[in-house]
């Protein structure tokens, strides 16, 4: 397992430049399989779950596991479904701290 989810976000003050290329590629080498590069600017990921009540659930844990790292991604609930996108706005792209946060939510209980 990556030691990613040991870490936390650091906080970005940006003019920084965004990762790329193999940096990006060996850091999702570490997440899950599941975890989507989406034109080298973002992470994203979909969880299913039985119902509603569920995805909620799970939702508000990304949620409050976002607020205590202080990184935010964006959330997508439906019924039965949670879509999530990871970016680091300050760089329009995507930092390690980005991987971080996915390690860590991969980690939530569903």
């Amino acid at each position: 397992m990556s030691d990613l989810c040991e870490r936390s976000c650091a906080p970005c003050r940006g003019g920084l430049p965004a990762l790329r290329g193999a940096e990006l590629e060996a850091l999702l080498g570490q997440l899950g399989g599941d975890w989507r590069l989406v034109a080298e600017h973002h992470l994203a990921r979909d969880y299913t779950f039985a119902d509603f009540r569920q995805a909620l659930t799970f939702a508000n844990a990304v949620g409050e596991l976002a607020e205590q790292q202080g990184h935010h991604p964006e959330l997508l609930v439906g019924w039965g479904k949670v879509g999530i996108t990871i970016w680091t706005h300050k760089v329009d792209g995507l930092t390690e701290s980005d991987f971080v946060l996915a390690a860590k939510i991969d980690q939530l209980p569903r």
